[in-house]
């Protein structure tokens, strides 16, 4: 029988305990190696780390770009409109959309519209045209067409694309009066677009400012506050659009009542970003930064507008993205509604006045045309707005 020896991985009662030293160089300083997009990524700057976030967001680059481009068109209107603002066509009342070819009989002519014929039918007392296939009437390009004052300032008739030589060109069909819909689209969208950003900056400025002093003042004027901000949210929106468009006067100018219908979009929007201003200063108030502002003597002003509001400016510029589009749909109903802007001033809702009976719209639909640039728009604002609020935590 043998006796089994069992050594112990601890040492002896009193003994050293082994260890080992390495030698070589240490720097504390010294750390893993980075990769160059690494290095890159440790380098950049926040605004830069946002954009390469926002980059990667492909429907978000893709709206922004849209939105660029038709607020650019916004400036040239007259220009890419094919008629005149109030050019009325009396032969063509009501005449539904043309299309364009690029071949007749087989042979290779480029962009044309065939000629129309109109003729009264009997058993329903309504317009019809049909096309005469033996008159093509080209498009001509960077042409002159009707005359307009370039922003009011300079008379012009330069257009981007005309109809032929005593020709018609109604892509998107006549109103009426015989008033081009696609060239009244594209005159209400220098309205539509620009109330909404008009009213958003408003929105913005009160939102800022009553919401800064009410999240880092606090107190009475905080209660008082969050009281109006809980009565103005109670009501309904288009039920207090109406009543405030409803008060300005039927003499006002259409500039006077455009102005007035976006202070009254901005006037009622500012809740939601004055709300999201007080919570973000009530928990940012209280840092190390803005207590050595206050012991430096700074002035309130001066703390919210220079270290506390940049904190979080990029969600306050997704916040306002998003909300520019319920300003938009505000414009479009109050103007649907009659409330709104009036004529002589064309904007998409006004359009839309025209198709307000079932009847209307079942025999000339094509007077829908100015809700698509609504919906896409309204989109565009929404897809941005989730990729600016994605971008502005870039570290998510």
């Amino acid at each position: 029988m043998t006796d089994t020896v069992t050594t112990s991985p601890l040492p002896e009662p009193g003994a050293l305990l082994p260890h080992f030293v390495s030698t070589a160089p240490f720097d504390p300083n010294e750390g893993p190696a980075l990769t160059q997009a690494q290095r890159a990524v440790s380098q950049a700057s926040q605004l830069r780390l946002m954009w390469w976030k926002f980059r990667r967001h492909k429907l978000a680059v893709a709206s922004g770009v849209f939105l660029v481009l038709l607020y650019a068109s916004t400036l040239i209107s007259e220009f890419l409109a094919p008629y005149n603002l109030h050019t009325r066509n009396v032969d063509f009342i009501h005449a539904p959309p043309q299309a364009i070819h690029l071949f007749h009989d087989g042979e290779f002519v480029g962009p044309f519209v065939y000629g129309r014929r109109m003729y009264l039918d009997m058993d329903t007392l309504h317009r019809q045209y049909t096309d005469m296939k033996d008159q093509v009437q080209p498009l001509r390009f960077l042409c002159r067409g009707d005359s307009y004052r370039f922003w009011g300032l300079v008379e012009s008739d330069l257009h981007l694309v005309c109809p032929a030589k005593d020709g018609q060109l109604f892509l998107l069909g006549t109103d009426r009066l015989g008033r081009d819909v696609l060239s009244r689209i594209v005159y209400g969208a220098r309205i539509s677009l620009t109330i909404g950003l008009i009213g958003i900056t408003v929105s913005f400025v009160l939102g800022i400012v009553i919401g800064g002093l009410a999240g880092y003042r606090g107190g009475w004027f905080d209660l008082l506050t969050q009281r109006i901000i809980e009565v103005l949210q109670s009501i309904p929106s288009i039920p207090l659009w109406m009543a405030l468009a409803a008060i300005m006067p039927v003499t006002w100018s259409p500039i006077l009542i455009y102005l007035g219908i976006t202070v009254i979009l901005g006037m009622l929007d500012w809740t939601g970003l004055a709300r999201a201003v007080r919570s973000k200063l009530l928990s940012l108030r209280e840092e190390d930064y803005v207590l050595a502002a206050q012991l430096m003597g700074a002035k309130t002003s001066r703390i919210i507008g220079r270290h506390l509001i940049p904190g979080f400016m990029s969600h306050l510029i997704a916040t306002a993205t998003i909300s520019i589009p319920g300003m938009i749909l505000g414009e479009t109903a109050l103007s649907f509604l009659g409330l709104g802007l009036r004529p002589p001033i064309t904007s998409w809702g006004i359009l839309l006045t025209e198709a307000r009976s079932v009847s209307v719209i079942a025999f000339y639909p094509w007077l829908l045309f100015p809700t698509i640039p609504v919906i896409l728009v309204i989109l565009a604002f929404n897809f941005l707005g989730d990729g600016l609020r994605d971008a502005a935590d870039p570290y998510k």
